[in-house]
């Protein structure tokens, strides 16, 4: 049995979806699921012509629930630092990935399943989503990128509350914090993704690629630092084949046809 799978979207070719399906356990990720998560990023990210990727649960009760700890109850303090490397690499693989990438939250997220979302660029979230981080309550704490990514999009006062206090959060609440691209009812969810993933999808995917990476780069550079590594992302997109068929499309007053080159 496969616990993540990928395909390309046939309506849009150039959108890839991965699915994560373990619905007997609200997709909390054991060992396998992680192996099969890094291989879904391995081989998207090998593919030239993918240019947005969606991270989705095959069930509408949990987006995921984070680590099985059913799993982890009788390991020895080894076999855990072992996996906990195996997932930090599952978090990684998805965050490193060169294209866009949208999670697609409905149901509980929670504990690394959130930091799963968190490793992704954007979010599209249900109305009927319920967050957490309740790693405090358990004795440890968020190890996959809770604590270095969450004040980023909410700032340390909000970020702080979440994970000191461990406690679950409606969507509305998280949406006030500012972690949502859409909240929209379950029935939307689809829609909601393609509004932002087909747009992507049309751009030059150079373009896109290395402003995601600039954005990433950037955002904690101070700004007298941050001004050359900007331009010197910019002056990688002016060598693109890309660039130039963008400046003859819009003269020819034509949609251009990019091929990521």
């Amino acid at each position: 049995m496969n616990y993540v799978t990928w395909s390309r979207r046939k309506d849009h070719p150039y959108i890839a979806e991965i699915l994560m399906h373990r619905p007997e356990v609200l997709n909390a990720f054991h060992t396998p699921m992680a192996i099969e998560m890094v291989e879904a990023c391995k081989e998207i990210a090998a593919q030239d012509d993918i240019r947005v990727v969606g991270l989705r649960s095959s069930n509408s009760k949990a987006f995921c629930t984070g680590a099985d700890l059913k799993e982890r109850n009788h390991m020895s303090e080894e076999a855990w630092h072992d996996q906990h490397r195996l997932f930090e690499k599952m978090f990684y693989s998805l965050a490193d990935l060169p294209m866009p990438t949208i999670a697609v939250i409905d149901g509980f997220c929670l504990a690394g399943g959130m930091e799963l979302a968190l490793n992704c660029d954007m979010w599209v979230v249900s109305e009927n989503a319920v967050f957490g981080l309740p790693e405090v309550t358990r004795g440890i704490m968020p190890g996959g990128g809770a604590t270095r990514l969450l004040s980023k999009r909410i700032g340390v006062h909000h970020a702080k509350e979440m994970v000191l206090t461990g406690q679950k959060y409606e969507a509305t609440a998280i949406a006030k914090m500012g972690l949502t691209n859409r909240l929209v009812p379950a029935e939307r969810l689809e829609s909601a993704f393609l509004e932002i993933a087909g747009p992507i999808a049309e751009n030059a995917p150079l373009s896109v690629s290395y402003s995601k990476s600039a954005i990433d780069e950037l955002f904690t550079i101070p700004d007298n630092k941050g001004r050359e590594r900007e331009v010197a992302w910019y002056n990688k997109v002016i060598n693109t084949e890309d660039r130039y068929e963008g400046v003859r499309a819009f003269n020819e007053k034509r949609k251009p046809q990019f091929k990521g080159k």
